[in-house]
């Protein structure tokens, strides 16, 4: 049995791989497969592409990046065992032994390196942007060639340098520089050269050595930099500066290519370890808080929030606002701004005068059980990309980011928060690890430009919102958070000892880290939406239960010993104003809340009533007295539009008003005796009247009392904001074996073997109207198949493979094989017509 021919470009690598390593291929780079590749020739030049190319060397891991670099600086095509000398260095080193096969794998199957192990090539745009320039410096710190370096020097003194380094003088420049080559790259003769180096110039050559590899010279050097330049060890590139040759810093570096080489993931570093359920209580606990928090927000805005900026977002003094209002800070204000607005519970009117108000979603998200509630706000946070830590930065155009504007969209925030999220399900359950050692194993996983630090401050702050959401519980994640991830349930004990907890300065053992080195899968909806279920299902029993009364006191407040069922929590929000919160909530009665109990269509009977079913204690007398005093003068007087009016049946009241010198401004005058009119809108003149102490009712144009609730106002319907998505979304598996098909079929069109040989440049078969006809009426008789190139109604053209059915009409019904379905063409719309091959 023949060996098969060793690939000659990289379609022909990936022509030879099977369908499911294409499919991998087409998911770990999902830029490939928009639009769907004609043919594996096609795919094999997308992948090639700058843009592509750059992308695929950003979501690798250190080491792998690493190894594409040594490849980038070694021959072309390499041999595995030079790529392994750049990467362990002379000595070896076992961990990067071991490790190399794998971030070699990872580069084959991304398709940035083709060829087999005796001939190893880094795609050529992948080369480019790896290798060593004075433009562009290569990470590994080398400079060029001595063939590179010399380019562009005169043959007499490449002769003189050969011959000061102790070489043969040749015949011409290019065995000279191969004679130089050698020498450097033999590392007994470089040792001896070396050795006979003055002091100065192994200083010189230790300062360049893991790079900048360029330095400046006098047009005089100093002795011992003559003696280098002498020598090839050191080669000018342009007036006054120099560079150290590539062979010699290898030799230097004892064959490395990288000062540290990274084989292994940095362990997580516990900082404590708790039990359980522990973490669990106290994420339960930051969970209850989250939901609080969100509702007294919004109920705050319950009749329209602060107005919308012109550009977008709230300003500074409304988040300045909401942070005293919520009792936090002002970053974490905008946390819960950003969240409720990621739930789709909060949102802009629309209306001229733009405002931000709750949404109608607002009202079920309510009506939900806690966990229930709490769940949906953990997935809108875990999927979102607005980012809230970016509130008060600056943007592009040295714009200040305000909260709910625009601008604070990262691509990246879901990722990184589901990375964070999934280092913490790696670990023994109530283990917290440190923020450093779980950014320096991202940093690891997917290192970061010098001038962006975006990913780090998106992993600190995942840490801290986490926490604050009660996703993980003392820095641990709890095992709500874990079932919200979609993470399968930690393995119990088995029998034998327990384990010692983890200090603060243990590292988690090497077995483990590359155990949690599988990152969990992102879910799909329909997975998240069963993750949400399961995570609300575990908080559940954790949150506490709302209770169904208060204890009223004679100072006229009420003690909620915990959480309250929703009615009672919401008339009790309308008939008294929170004083104090905590472990338990502390409401006062004022004259003014109660007005606002009547107002809302509640008589005295009726609060009587309610506090007496809902209160563990007697309903205190001072309380009693309160209610009935402000309802025996609640809607005595009766406020409309007239402009506006009073009316009221006792005269002797109206007069009162009239004479008070603080109803100047309301500028009333007496239409009847029981009638004044105002040149004051009604809802002026309602404040007006209660600010001199008076309880007035508002009627409508019939004469009834409006009754006015708090949550009247919402916007209209509005849904969330979508995520934007870094780059294209990554296929589905039904999406992947489609396009793999159609690869593999139009690959086929494109080479099967044809009695007809193909134009020049690929173009299309071109036959006339007749033979086309004959040809393709004679395939129907024979069942042959056909190669034909086709135009469609888009104007673009593509070449099939068909095996014609029946010809009709002016159109040919056929088995497409490139699309795997029988389809109808329109004559005229085929070019042309070859028969393939007997073979």
């Amino acid at each position: 049995m023949s060996t098969p021919a060793a690939p000659r470009s990289l379609a022909e690598a990936l022509r030879v791989r099977d369908d499911a390593s294409l499919a991998a291929l087409l998911r770990a780079r999902p830029d490939l497969v928009t639009p769907v590749p004609t043919d594996l020739t096609q795919l094999a030049t997308r992948a090639g592409t700058r843009a592509s190319v750059v992308r695929a060397l950003e979501r690798l891991d250190r080491f792998a990046q690493q190894t594409a670099q040594a490849l980038a600086v070694a021959s072309d095509p390499a041999a595995y065992e030079e790529l392994l000398g750049l990467m362990a260095g002379d000595a070896g080193d076992p961990a990067v032994t071991a490790a190399l096969p794998r971030a070699l794998g990872t580069l084959r199957e991304l398709a940035l390196v083709w060829g087999g192990d005796d001939r190893l090539r880094l795609v050529r745009t992948a080369r480019e942007l790896l290798s060593p320039s004075p433009q562009h410096p290569s990470p590994t710190g080398l400079g060029p060639t001595v063939r590179e370096a010399t380019s562009g020097m005169s043959p007499g003194r490449i002769q003189e340098i050969v011959t000061a380094a102790g070489l043969a003088s040749t015949h011409d420049s290019v065995s000279a520089v191969a004679s130089l080559t050698g020498l450097f790259t033999d590392r007994t003769r470089m040792a001896a050269l070396l050795d006979a180096a003055p002091p100065p110039a192994r200083e010189v050559l230790d300062r360049l050595v893991w790079g900048p590899p360029y330095g400046q010279v006098t047009a005089d050097p100093a002795a011992h930099l003559r003696w280098l330049l002498d020598r090839g060890l050191l080669l000018p590139t342009a007036p006054g500066t120099v560079v150290l040759p590539r062979e010699v810093a290898l030799h230097l570096r004892g064959g490395r290519a990288h000062r540290a080489v990274e084989p292994l993931p940095p362990a997580l570093e516990p900082t404590a370890t708790h039990r359980p359920q522990v973490v669990d209580a106290t994420a339960a606990g930051q969970a209850y808080t989250a939901l609080a928090t969100v509702e007294e927000l919004l109920k705050d805005w319950d009749e329209g929030g602060p107005a919308v900026l012109r550009a977008g977002g709230l300003s500074v003094r409304d988040l300045k606002r909401t942070a005293v209002a919520l009792d936090v800070p002002e970053p974490v204000a905008a946390f819960w701004l950003e969240l409720a607005y990621a739930a789709g519970l909060l949102a802009s009117d629309g209306e001229a005068d733009e405002r931000y108000a709750a949404t109608p979603a607002h009202d079920e998200w309510l009506q939900r059980p806690p966990a229930e509630r709490w769940a949906q706000l953990a997935r809108a946070w875990l999927t979102a990309t607005r980012t809230p830590g970016l509130v008060g930065g600056r943007d592009a155009k040295d714009r200040t980011l305000s909260a709910l504007g625009p601008g604070l969209d990262r691509s990246a925030a879901p990722e990184v928060r589901h990375r964070v999220l999934t280092l913490l399900a790696g670990l023994p359950e109530g283990t917290s690890p440190s923020a450093g050692s779980v950014l320096a194993r991202l940093d690891w996983e997917r290192p970061q430009r010098r001038d962006d630090d975006l990913r780090a401050r998106l992993a600190r702050w995942a840490l801290s919102e986490a926490e604050t959401l009660g996703v993980t519980g003392r820095g641990a994640l709890s095992a709500h958070g874990r079932a919200l991830l979609g993470a399968p349930a930690p393995r119990k004990p088995g029998p034998g000892p327990e384990p010692e907890p983890a200090g603060p300065g243990d590292k988690l053992p090497v077995h483990h880290v590359l155990h949690a080195q599988a990152p969990v899968e992102p879910l799909s909806p329909a997975e998240q939406a069963t993750a949400a279920a399961a995570a609300a299902r575990l908080l559940a029993p954790l949150l506490p239960e709302p209770l169904d009364h208060v204890l009223l006191q004679a100072d006229l407040t009420a003690v909620a010993p915990g959480p309250l069922q929703r009615p009672l929590a919401d008339l009790l929000g309308v008939l008294a104003d929170v004083e104090s919160k905590g472990g338990a909530t502390v409401y006062r009665f004022t004259p003014a809340s109660v007005r606002r109990a009547l107002d809302a269509g509640q008589t005295a009977s009726d609060l009587h009533a309610f506090l007496a079913a809902h209160s563990r204690t007697p309903v205190p007398q001072p309380l009693a007295y309160l209610i009935d005093d402000v309802a025996r003068r609640h809607g005595h007087l009766r406020v409309g539009a007239a402009s506006a009016y009073v009316r009221c049946d006792d005269d002797a009241l109206l007069n009162e008003i009239l004479a008070d010198r603080r109803a100047a401004a309301l500028r009333l005058r007496r239409l009847a005796p029981t009638v004044l009119a105002a040149q004051a809108a009604p809802a002026a003149l309602l404040e007006g009247l209660r600010a001199m102490g008076f309880a007035p009712a508002a009627e409508s144009a019939e004469g009834d009392v409006v009754i006015t609730r708090a949550d009247a106002y919402r916007t209209p319907p509005r849904t969330a904001p979508e995520p934007v998505p870094e780059g294209p979304p990554t296929p589905d598996a039904t999406l992947l074996a489609a396009a793999v098909r159609a690869v593999r079929a139009g690959d086929l069109a494109s080479t099967a073997p044809r009695k007809q040989a193909p134009a020049a440049n690929g173009e299309l078969p071109r036959t006339g109207s007749a033979e086309t006809l004959a040809t393709v009426q004679a395939a129907v008789l024979t069942g042959e198949t056909l190669w034909i190139g086709y135009v469609n109604a888009e104007g673009t053209a593509s070449q099939r493979v068909i095996a014609p059915i029946r010809v009709e009409g002016g159109f040919v019904t056929a088995y497409d094989h490139t699309a795997d379905e029988v389809r109808t063409y329109p004559l005229h719309r085929i070019t042309g017509v070859a028969e393939l091959a007997d073979d």
